[in-house]
């Protein structure tokens, strides 16, 4: 007779009630079934590698049940369930309904004539909204093997495949075709094989290589394929690629990467009807289909072209041209994270969060990037810190980005083109970084800053701030936000 192995606790949650072994034993007896053994996983894994360590107590309790050969919906914990369930007056008995949907809407499936020669017969069901945790997931499965393995004449006589629905797209087609036809990534594998291929590799398997004598000296081995379809313009394929393709061509091309291709037309446009297979997943959108045909044509095969260079933003233009002007004076570029840690931009630069001008990470992988940070200084004065024992003066500076809250923004914040110059020595350097500020103002043509603009300020920074950062001489540090000048 057939044995079910059901967890204890499972078993008792889904019944609704716990027993003693005395009492379910009882149970199991009056209704027909046995309870055969009571055990362990662990301890059916110590029988099987012959071993004899001592059991853990919090090792959970496996039911091992003995059921009639005939009764298959017993041979899962939910079919078991509820089987005792009803017998103990708990539940109804259920009713089982065929979803009352019209004809038209109903997924079809073609049967090729050639599957005669294999395996005549296919039937198909639709479950709905099902949900699977890890425990029941196991046991479908386990259920799955189960039927195979007896009322399917270990898959003899049928052979039975379960798959996620949402991943398909009918009408269906069974097939029967020469192994070397049929290709796919099977389960557990990542790379390609044709079926010849596959039944030499399953050879191996210790599970699967006693069902390869079922079809392996068939000519024709049998398959099912979904019908994915999309139409891709031949014209969009030819763009992309920058090579003027035939109709005929791209569709000889997308068969060699196991999509079906034909020439198809809709509004006067050629365009390329493709099938896209089961085992491909990755089509998803026409650019996949363009890279396929990319791929089979050979991208040693493309032309090479130039594009005309774009004209140079004038953002740009003023950034290189700052780059230039602060190099030239001596310092050197640096460029830092643009994240940091809540603490480096706010206490330790001797300021406290508005709530209303940095982008705080949620959910952040370390706590040095916690900040979208809202100053350039910070990446200066932090170079300096880790470099405080190399010759003195040092002089930095950066030109990049800063990003502030901006609720007029859709994205809800706004990013601030800045330029920080930093001076570090043994005296504050002011004198220097006053003067790469004036000549920094006659490069942007800028006679004077109007009183209350705030666009940029150059300070001294305090010894508190610079001994957070471990810095033992004393710097003057400029920024400017560089964006307004362009108005200037």
């Amino acid at each position: 007779m057939p044995t079910v192995s059901v967890g204890r606790d499972c078993l008792f949650a889904a019944l609704g009630q716990t027993y003693t072994q005395e009492k379910f034993e009882e149970l199991c007896f009056n209704f027909g079934i046995e309870l055969d053994d009571v055990t362990t996983e662990k301890a059916i894994m110590r029988k099987e590698c012959h071993l004899e360590e001592a059991a853990d107590d919090d090792e959970e309790v496996i039911y091992k049940i003995e059921v009639p050969a005939n009764r298959y919906d017993l041979l899962c914990l939910e079919g078991l369930a509820q089987a005792l369930r009803v017998f103990n007056g708990k539940e109804g008995t259920p009713a089982y309904t065929l979803a009352s949907i019209s004809k038209e809407s109903m997924l079809k499936i073609h049967v090729h004539k050639e599957t005669s020669k294999i395996r005549p017969y296919v039937v198909c069901a639709v479950l709905r909204d099902i949900n699977f945790d890890e425990a029941s997931y196991n046991s479908f499965i386990e259920l799955q093997d189960k039927l195979h393995e007896n009322i399917c004449r270990r898959r003899t006589l049928v052979a039975i495949g379960t798959h996620d629905l949402d991943t398909l797209q009918g009408p269906f087609t069974y097939e029967a075709l020469p192994p070397e036809k049929i290709n796919f990534v099977p389960l557990k594998q990542e790379k390609n094989f044709r079926a010849d291929e596959l039944m030499e590799v399953y050879k191996s398997d210790l599970k699967l290589k006693k069902y390869l004598h079922i079809i392996e000296n068939s000519p024709v081995y049998p398959v099912i394929y979904d019908c994915r379809s999309m139409e891709v313009p031949l014209s969009y394929i030819s763009r992309s690629i920058g090579v003027s393709l035939k109709a005929d061509e791209v569709a000889s091309l997308l068969n060699r990467m196991q999509l079906r291709a034909e020439k198809g037309a809709s509004g006067g446009e050629q365009n390329i009807k493709v099938s896209v297979p089961p085992t491909r997943s990755d089509v998803l959108h026409p650019c996949d289909v363009m890279e396929d045909v990319a791929i089979a044509y050979g991208y040693n095969n493309i032309p090479k072209t130039k594009f005309p260079s774009s004209e140079v933003v004038s953002l740009i233009e003023l950034e290189d041209l700052l780059r230039l002007e602060v190099a030239m004076n001596g310092f050197t570029e640096i460029k830092s994270w643009i994240l940091c840690s809540y603490q480096e931009n706010f206490a330790m630069l001797n300021r406290t969060d508005d709530k209303s001008t940095a982008v705080i990470i949620a959910n952040p992988r370390s706590a040095d990037f916690e900040v979208v940070r809202t100053t350039l200084m910070l990446g200066g004065l932090k170079t300096i810190g880790k470099n405080k024992n190399k010759s003195k003066p040092i002089k930095l500076f950066e030109v990049s980005d800063t990003v502030r809250l901006d609720g007029t923004k859709d994205v809800g914040a706004t990013n601030v083109r800045c330029l920080t110059a930093l001076y570090c020595g043994t005296n504050s350097g002011f004198e220097r970084i006053h003067s790469l500020l004036d000549r920094v103002m006659e490069v942007m043509a800028t006679p004077f800053v109007p009183i209350g603009d705030s666009s940029g300020y150059y300070i001294q920074r305090s010894d508190h701030v610079l001994k957070n950062f471990d810095i033992p001489d004393p710097c003057s540090v400029l920024e400017l936000d560089i964006e307004p000048f362009l108005q200037a």
